[in-house]
C-alpha cells in the first residue's frame, strides 16, 4: 500500500491542485454517508417496504443534515473545474460541442449502467410478484440520485454562458421566488425556478474562484459567517425548517426544491470549503493522503450512483432473517440510530461490491499491453 501511495503521488502533475479533489471528495462522501443515516426502508409487516426517515421522529437529529448535506461543495467544485475546463478547451481551440460531449460523457455513461440494471430488475421483481409499492419505492430511491446530475449536466451546458455571472443574480432569484411563494402565498410551483437558480449560486462562486476571485480570506470569512447567520435567521424567525434534507411528510423541504435557507446554508458551506483549502493542501503532500482522496475521485460517480443500491441489497436481503434493529425497524428511537450506525460497514462492503461491479464504466477499460510479435 506504501508503494502504491507513492506511485500515484509521483504520478500526479505538479500543477494539479489536490485540494480541489479533496474538497470534491468530501462532498460526495458527505452526500453517501448522509443517505445511510437518514434514510430508512421499513416493513409494514405483511411484506412491503416504504420509506422512512429518522427526522421525521426525532428533530434532534437535525445536525445530521447539517453536516452531510455537501451537495452545494459539490457545485462549487463543479463551476470552479468547469469554468477552468472551458477555458483551457478554447486556448487549445477546441470547439464548445466537443468540449461539452466529453463533459457530459463522463457523467452520463455510468448512469446508462444504472438505468439497464434496474430496469431489469424492476420487471423481474414484477414478474415475480413483488407488490407494486415496494417496487415504487426501490426504484425511486435507487434513481434519485439521478435529478442532481441533470442539474449539473444543465449547468455545465450553461458555463461560457454564467462563467461570470456574479453569484447575487441567482440569489436574488431565490430569495424573489420564495417571496412569493412563502409571503405572497403564490403557487407551490414557483419553487422549481430555485432548483436551477438555487444551484447555480455556488456554480458561480466556483467559476469566479477560477477567474482567482475569492483569494482574500475576509471574503471566504464572510461567506461563512454572513451564510450561517442568515441560515440561523431564517429557521428562527422565518419559519424554514431546521433540517437542511427533505423529511417525509413536512409541509417544507429545504432541498426539494432549494430554499433560501438551503442556498444561504450552501453559502457557509462554501465559505468553509475556501478556508479549508490550505490546511487540505498541507495534509495532502502525504501520499497516503492523497492517494486515498484521488482513489475516491477516479470512482465518484460509481459511488454517487450505486451507494443507494447498496444499502437496498443489504436491506431485502436481511428481510430473509426477519425485521432487523436499524434495517427494517421504525426510526423512531435513539437506539435505531445505534443499530444504523453498526450497519455502516455493511453498507460499504456492499458498496464496494458494486463499485467493483460498475467501476469500468466511469473509468473505461484500460488498453490492452502491446502483444510482443517474436520473429520466426
Amino acid at each position: 500500500m506504501v508503494e502504491l501511495a507513492r506511485r500515484v503521488d509521483a504520478a500526479t502533475p505538479p500543477g494539479r491542485d489536490r485540494a480541489v479533489d479533496a474538497l470534491r471528495a468530501l462532498a460526495i462522501l458527505g452526500v453517501v454517508l448522509g443517505h445511510w443515516l437518514v434514510t430508512a426502508l421499513v416493513t409494514d409487516g405483511g411484506g412491503v417496504l416504504h420509506g422512512a426517515s429518522p427526522l421525521q421522529h426525532m428533530q434532534w437529529l437535525a445536525p445530521v443534515s447539517w453536516i452531510f448535506q455537501t451537495l452545494a461543495v459539490f457545485f462549487l467544485v463543479g463551476g470552479h473545474v468547469g469554468a477552468k475546463s472551458h477555458a483551457a478547451a478554447r486556448a487549445r481551440g477546441t470547439g464548445y460541442h466537443k468540449w461539452l460531449a466529453t463533459r457530459l460523457a463522463r457523467l452520463f455513461v455510468p448512469v446508462a449502467a444504472v438505468l439497464v440494471l434496474w430496469t431489469v430488475a424492476a420487471a423481474g421483481m414484477l414478474v415475480t410478484g413483488v407488490g407494486l409499492e415496494t417496487v415504487r419505492t426501490l426504484v425511486t430511491l435507487a434513481l434519485s440520485p439521478l435529478w442532481f446530475l441533470l442539474v449539473f449536466a444543465v449547468l455545465t451546458a450553461a458555463t461560457p454562458l454564467v462563467a461570470r455571472l456574479h453569484p447575487l443574480w441567482p440569489l436574488a432569484v431565490v430569495l424573489h421566488v420564495d417571496l412569493f411563494r412563502f409571503g405572497f402565498g403564490g403557487p407551490a410551483w414557483l419553487g422549481w425556478i430555485n432548483v436551477a437558480a438555487g444551484w447555480l449560486v455556488p456554480y458561480c462562486l466556483g467559476a469566479a474562484w477560477a477567474r482567482g476571485g475569492l483569494r482574500v480570506r475576509a471574503t471566504r470569512w464572510a461567506l461563512l459567517l454572513g451564510g450561517t447567520a442568515a441560515t440561523a435567521a431564517l429557521v428562527l424567525w422565518a419559519g424554514y425548517p431546521a433540517s437542511m434534507v427533505g423529511v417525509p411528510g413536512a409541509e417544507i423541504s429545504n432541498l426539494d426544491p432549494p430554499t433560501l435557507a438551503a442556498v444561504a446554508f450552501g453559502l457557509a458551506q462554501c465559505g468553509a470549503a475556501l478556508l479549508l483549502l490550505g490546511p487540505l493542501r498541507r495534509v495532502l503532500q502525504k501520499p497516503a493522503a492523497w492517494a486515498a482522496v484521488a482513489l475516491v475521485n477516479l470512482s465518484a460517480m460509481t459511488v454517487f450512483l450505486w451507494h443507494q443500491t447498496a444499502l437496498m441489497a443489504v436491506t431485502t436481503t436481511g428481510l430473509l432473517a426477519g425485521a432487523l434493529p436499524g434495517l427494517h425497524t421504525a426510526p423512531d428511537t435513539p437506539g435505531w440510530v445505534l443499530a444504523r450506525l453498526a450497519w455502516l460497514p455493511v453498507f460499504a462492503l456492499a458498496l464496494s461490491v458494486c463499485w467493483g461491479a460498475f467501476r469500468l464504466y466511469e473509468q473505461g477499460r484500460r488498453p490492452a499491453p502491446p502483444k510482443v510479435v517474436r520473429d520466426a
